[in-house]
């Protein structure tokens, strides 16, 4: 069990630690952004911009966000002169998403209906291209176009842009229907494919699976043109990824994968991209959408679980990054408090925060951090996902006394 009391011990010394952690990210990232080749929002140059206006914001100065400024225009040079990667991780449709969330934020000053929209045909394609192939996927598939169109929507000042992005939608909710297969009559389940190896089964993950499809569909659901079509998707989707649910473990309650023959594979380690913490994040939104009250429970009992998750043995956790790291469980944690107001989310918060801190011991790392590859690697970096950049934005997301969106690039909120 959590002890509760050391934790609100160590809060007072928090913000000074963190500040201190902030002035470190801020200048690793000024000496190493340059190895960051990629455009988009998770992993790319977009990504790092966002801390550096969100730093900005904090620190009340320019010069952070002139710097950000400096970092989009090299990415829309790139594309400019070539740069074709279009996905949501690591390529254009982040990118986008990055422009359109700072202009949304009133972070930074630009049109992007006339940016933006120059793009629209070739992200298009590119999601259309992946649905065909039965690739989904959040990070690398048709989930992060949909995200990124969804966005788009939202955000557009032109009628006949809304128009546009709302046909997009469409077609990729047709796609995601026509890709779903029944399940016990009543579920709906979606076959993954990995891309390197081309191996199929039913991915759960939030990141690569089902579970992101969940994610997709909730905000989907919250708009009038999509609910009718979205709904009864997003309840079959629910329903089955709930059925994999194992009572009473001590370790992980969902695999992370199903098998084609229906056996499970894979207990996962806490982290945003597979297993508990994000199942239960996604499952815990539907419940709002769904107005289900069980499924609402049944969700902050996962959660519950997945806190309880504290020692090395049962999290598996080694690093501090966004990904499955010690920050992006806190950033979890904290956007579940705000929801439910549970006490117990609000001193696990705390307490994967301390641990982001002490992880802060690598000398020839960045700021301190480094990520642990499963290659038996420790390798430093600056992304979003898997680097300084997320972290950053955590610490800030913890210490301001303004409300942050960023990391709805993660569906997180």
């Amino acid at each position: 069990m959590l002890d509760t009391t050391r934790v609100h011990k160590n809060r007072a010394t928090h913000k000074e630690i963190l500040e201190e952690h902030l002035i470190k990210i801020d200048a690793a990232i000024r000496k190493h952004y340059k190895e960051e080749k990629n455009a988009g929002v998770l992993v790319g140059l977009s990504g790092v911009s966002l801390f550096q206006f969100y730093y900005s914001k904090y620190l009340d100065v320019n010069s952070n966000a002139n710097f950000g400024v400096a970092l989009l225009s090299q990415v829309i040079e790139g594309i400019d002169d070539g740069y074709g990667y279009p996905t949501f991780c690591d390529g254009i449709a982040g990118a986008g998403w990055v422009l359109d969330h700072l202009e949304h934020a009133e972070l930074m000053e630009i049109e992007t209906d006339d940016l933006l929209s120059q793009l629209d045909g070739y992200l298009h394609t590119a999601m259309v291209s992946d649905m065909k192939l039965g690739n989904y996927d959040f990070l690398h598939g048709a989930i992060g176009y949909a995200l990124y169109f969804l966005n788009r929507y939202k955000c557009t000042k032109s009628g006949k842009l809304k128009k546009r992005y709302r046909a997009y939608l469409l077609e990729f909710i047709s796609f995601l229907d026509e890709l779903s297969e029944k399940d016990e009559g009543i579920h709906l389940k979606w076959i993954s494919i990995h891309p390197r190896s081309q191996e199929k089964n039913y991915n759960l993950g939030l990141s690569h699976g089902i579970s992101g499809i969940i994610g997709i569909l909730v905000k989907l659901c919250q708009y009038d043109e999509f609910k009718p079509l979205t709904l009864s998707m997003l309840k079959g989707a629910v329903g089955y990824v709930i059925s994999f649910k194992k009572e009473n473990n001590a370790f992980s309650l969902f695999p992370n994968r199903v098998l084609l023959n229906g056996e499970t594979g894979g207990n996962s380690r806490l982290g945003w991209c597979y297993g508990e913490l994000g199942i239960g994040l996604q499952l815990y939104y539907a419940s709002k959408v769904l107005r289900d009250e069980k499924l609402r429970r049944e969700s902050i009992s996962i959660l519950k679980h997945a806190a309880d998750r504290t020692t090395p043995d049962k999290s598996l956790v080694k690093d501090a990054i966004v990904c499955h790291g010690s920050y992006g469980i806190a950033q979890i944690f904290s956007r579940v408090y705000k929801e439910t107001k549970i006490p117990m989310f609000r001193d696990i918060t705390e307490f994967w925060i301390q641990d982001g801190i002490n992880k802060a011991i690598h000398k020839d790392g960045y700021a301190g951090y480094k990520r642990w590859r499963d290659v038996n690697e420790w390798v430093a970096e600056v992304s979003l996902l898997e680097g300084i950049s997320g972290m950053g934005l955590v610490i800030i997301d913890y210490l301001a006394d303004f409300e942050t969106t960023w990391d709805e690039c993660l569906m997180i909120s």
